[in-house]
């Protein structure tokens, strides 16, 4: 058997791998560890859940040497604050018994407490690629002695319209230097920015875009509205004890809004809420109770679908399915990890059919769809958002009357000109202004 020994660490950081309680590398790692340390530029292709934060950060910090300087050596970015405080928390683990001071910074918290935590001096900056380009431009972060730039999850950093923040941040940088980037998907925008600033990078593949991960039985049920797969999702609570670690996802926070208070009306207290709406202590504080077994599940929208790593999550289930189905394997992978049996489960209603056909090309399998149990109460009214929506220039139609009503007689006084004086007269429409203004002038000095 493999282990993280044939790496041949330094004993600071073997350490603390034991401590961690890790023994096998998995598939990325063992690829992505000898072609990093070669120092070339490298291109990761790898589904989520298969360990690519390790992947990067153990040859890194195999290679680690200390140096008396207080400008980042090493710039992570991610798409999310909440990956950005995932990515810090794993570096901590591994440097447990090394000399190396991590930040982490992101949007949405006072700028200046995080400017002054830069200059107290940073060797590894995990950042937003929003707020690194904000320091970045008030020269609070320098590239200088830049040694290394890792981008993890590059499409959802693309999806999430950050692609002039990157290219701005890589125009800042010096081009000597190791590119590592990491993606699930690899697409014509991502295929751009490396032919435009990396240098020849050495592809790794683990597994082509849209496979299915094999730890993970995906169900499926035919439900027709939202408020029936309330009752379903219900039902299911309550009668299955091993939904013990859930991640609930919808579309939006609206829908997410909606689904938290539902669940609060049986499940008092132990369903939590994340959306970007929230705060970003209440959001850390929610996934640190659920990572601590407080909470039974969180209802969330797609800004907890990638990256985000939690320990034995039973169940993911779609309220709603994705509108983009890469997006699909991106929530499904929060369950079924490190070796572990996971289940999916989504309510397809009728509208969703053919986002579910899409999946299933993706993925090149079907769900295993299941019938709705009998005893499950069918919803008549569908919610706001559920509703056809009606063109708004067709209520806006005024009817037509014949000639001679009351309507037209009011109709055709309103359109008489008020000329009760020389001051009030206003000038036509087609009157230039400047002339009405000169005229008014005359009429005043003739008086």
């Amino acid at each position: 058997m493999k282990t993280f020994e044939q790496f041949n660490l330094p004993k600071s950081l073997q350490k603390a791998i034991d401590e961690i309680g890790l023994v096998t590398p998995t598939p990325i790692q063992e690829k992505a560890f000898p072609v990093i340390m070669s120092g070339r530029d490298v291109m990761g292709i790898a589904q989520t859940g298969t360990g690519k934060t390790f992947a990067y950060l153990l040859p890194i910090l195999k290679q680690w040497t200390f140096a008396n300087v207080h400008t980042p050596r090493v710039l992570i970015l991610v798409p999310t604050r909440e990956l950005v405080v995932q990515v810090v928390e794993e570096i901590e683990k591994l440097t447990a018994y090394m000399n190396v001071r991590t930040l982490g910074i992101f949007g949405g918290v006072n700028i200046n407490s995080q400017k002054t935590s830069v200059y107290e001096g940073v060797d590894i900056l995990v950042g937003t690629p929003g707020r690194v380009m904000d320091l970045a431009l008030d020269n609070v972060i320098r590239f200088d002695l830049l040694q290394k730039l890792v981008i993890d999850e590059f499409d959802e950093i693309l999806n999430l319209g950050f692609r002039f923040q990157i290219t701005s941040i890589l125009s800042m940088m010096k081009e000597k230097r190791q590119n590592i980037l990491f993606s699930a998907t690899m697409t014509d925008e991502v295929d751009e920015i490396l032919e435009d600033y990396f240098n020849f990078p050495e592809e790794i593949t683990l597994a082509k875009s849209g496979t299915p991960l094999e730890k993970i039985e995906q169900i499926g049920y035919a439900v027709p509205n939202f408020l029936t797969k309330v009752n379903l999702l219900k039902d299911m609570l309550f009668n299955d004890e091993n939904m013990s670690r859930i991640l609930i996802f919808v579309n939006n926070k609206k829908v997410a809004d909606i689904l938290e208070n539902k669940l609060s009306e049986d499940f008092n207290d132990q369903f939590g809420i994340i959306h970007s709406n929230k705060s970003q202590n209440y959001r850390l504080n929610t996934m640190a109770a659920f990572q601590r077994g407080e909470l039974r599940g969180i209802v969330t929208t797609d800004v907890m679908a990638r990256g985000l790593d939690f320990d034995s999550v039973t169940h993911v289930i779609n309220m709603q399915i994705p509108e983009v189905p890469e997006q699909y394997i991106h929530r499904i992978g929060r369950t079924g990890r490190a070796d572990k049996d996971g289940i999916a489960i989504s309510f397809i209603s009728p509208k969703e059919e053919e986002i579910q056909l899409e999946i299933e090309d993706l993925m090149e399998i079907e769900l295993n769809m299941l019938e709705v149990p009998s005893h499950i109460e069918i919803a008549e009214s569908r919610l706001d958002f559920e509703k056809e929506k009606v063109k708004v220039k067709f209520l806006l139609k005024k009817p037509k009357l014949e000639g001679g009503s009351a309507f037209h007689d009011k109709k055709d006084k309103n359109k008489k000109v008020n000329l009760g004086g020389p001051g009030k007269r206003t000038p036509r429409k087609s009157e230039p202004r400047n002339r009405a203004v000169e005229r008014k002038r005359a009429q005043k000095r003739k008086k």
